[in-house]
């Protein structure tokens, strides 16, 4: 029996390894005013996710922190217990200028809204 819970523990794993590469899914939004950005990070608490915005590129990190009683009894681990993903993001953002205007986490989804920043329209001279 010890051999197939191995066979089970190793498959989870390899899955876990696939799904932390891959993730987290993003949808992005963009009107004229911001960007809407749209992911999927379930199975983390709001704590342990990092957000960094450095021109643009938005860094997303989260790792899990498991408990050693769980740790202990797991079978099979195949969500992901950590995140590390940078976006180059669709629009100009100047480095030092950086802005997110808000960040809401609920049930796993976490939205951001990055404002756009407006260019100044060409005046011609007549």
């Amino acid at each position: 029996m010890g051999l197939v819970k191995e066979v089970i523990k190793e498959i989870g794993n390899k899955s876990r390894e696939f799904y932390e590469f891959v993730l987290p899914p993003i949808d992005m939004y963009l009107n004229e005013d911001n960007l809407k950005i749209v992911i999927d990070i379930p199975g983390f608490s709001k704590q342990d996710i990092d957000l960094t915005l450095y021109g643009d590129i938005l860094s997303i990190k989260a790792q899990k922190v498991l408990d050693e009683k769980e740790s202990e009894s797991l079978i099979t681990n195949q969500r992901p217990n950590v995140i590390d993903k940078k976006i180059r993001l669709p629009i100009d953002v100047k480095q030092g200028e950086e802005k997110i205007e808000s960040a809401k986490y609920e049930n796993g989804i976490l939205t951001l809204m990055i404002p756009v920043i407006k260019k100044g329209k060409n005046i011609s001279i007549e």
